[in-house]
């Protein structure tokens, strides 16, 4: 089953985020995670809200998972901890 990717994120450095953002884009996509939103437009109705929004479908949990755990990424996530506040899901899809 597809899986979604979510993450809600508050930026604290832009330039420590900026450096996660150029290396976290490829790592997403060269484990087949295709974006479907990022950083758009949105309106929180419940919970807290967070300025950047970010969304990527795999085909599976298991790719999303191994995505997150694999050495592209978390040399990009690096960069990311500690220059922001974030929540970061993998959600199977209903198709």
């Amino acid at each position: 089953m597809p899986a979604l990717w979510i993450a809600h994120v508050t930026v604290t450095d832009e330039d420590a985020y900026g450096k996660y953002a150029t290396l976290a884009g490829p790592a997403i996509t060269k484990h087949g995670g295709k974006f479907i939103a990022r950083g758009g437009r949105f309106v929180q109705l419940e919970g807290r809200a967070r300025p950047r929004n970010v969304v990527a479908r795999f085909d599976s949990v298991e790719a999303a998972e191994a995505c997150y755990h694999s050495p592209e990424y978390q040399e990009a996530l690096n960069h990311a901890r500690g220059a922001s506040e974030r929540e970061l899901l993998i959600v199977e899809t209903a198709e």
